[in-house]
């Protein structure tokens, strides 16, 4: 049996019944199973010594675990943040998933490049969507962060502006949560990522939390009319892509639809 997992704060079982229901589909002995790790070294030590084929990281690890790999894909070290680890015979390879699933997701939403955005959030999949809005084309995109230096430093890499808060007066086309709050089981589970005033201003609400999928955010986007984007499709691209890469094998769309569905039906 060939064993894939994941290594988060806050494990979901959105990749585990993703991933098994498509190994059970396609008649492959394999298993996924996913882990909170206490100490990241030692997580990544067992994924090789024990041979485990494919490890995908969320936050907030994207960056820790880059002095942990071997080799760095050019999607993993174009924005030095990484969301998926292959082993090749104890050779780590890091990959990163997360930028394919929002380009594909702007595009699919027909999201107009000249769009303003406010970009909430400076870590792992902040930087993976920054560099995703960049070679779209985006332009006009403000980063908002708290951290002052990771903020700027985001910001700067892009081309972006930065802003510390996302005061009610901040408007723009799209709005875009990267980070936790929203998240279930999180201290900020209930809470909107954006003033109220933000989502009524926005054409385009769209977070990246995947659990649950319909986020404070989400909800807030629905009921105000607005195109939503959710954290459940980013997940679910990104899990289909991460499958590729570990099995080499692409499932049909059929196949992806039928694994998404009973991922959501939990």
């Amino acid at each position: 049996m060939t064993l894939c997992i994941s290594l988060s704060a806050r494990p979901s079982n959105n990749g585990t019944r993703f991933h098994n229901h498509l190994y059970e589909q396609l008649g492959l002995n394999w298993i996924y199973k996913a882990f909170a790790p206490t100490d990241l070294a030692q997580a990544i030590a067992g994924v090789r010594g024990l041979g485990i084929r494919g490890c995908a990281v969320s936050m907030p690890y994207k960056e820790d675990v880059i002095a942990l790999v071997d080799v760095m894909d050019p999607s993993a070290k174009a924005i030095d943040s990484v969301n998926t680890i292959v082993n090749d015979g104890g050779s780590l390879t890091a990959y990163n998933t997360d930028y394919t699933a929002i380009e594909q997701l702007l595009q699919r939403n027909a999201v107009p490049a000249s769009y303003s955005v406010l970009l909430k959030g400076a870590g792992g999949m902040a930087k993976a969507t920054a560099a995703a809005l960049r070679d779209a084309g985006f332009r006009d995109v403000t980063v908002i962060a708290r951290n002052e230096e990771a903020g700027r430093a985001l910001a700067g890499l892009y081309g972006f502006g930065w802003r510390a808060d996302a005061d009610p007066s901040l408007a723009a086309d799209m709005i875009i949560n990267v980070t936790p709050v929203g998240m279930a089981g999180g201290p900020d589970a209930g809470s909107l990522s954006f003033p109220q005033e933000s989502v009524d201003a926005a054409k385009v609400v769209f977070d990246v939390v995947a659990l649950p999928a319909e986020t404070p955010l989400i909800k807030a986007g629905r009921a105000a009319g607005k195109t939503v984007i959710t954290g459940a499709e980013v997940a679910t691209i990104q899990a289909l892509e991460q499958f590729v890469l570990y099995t080499g094998i692409r499932p049909t769309d059929d196949q992806v639809r039928a694994a998404e569905d009973f991922m959501r039906a939990q």
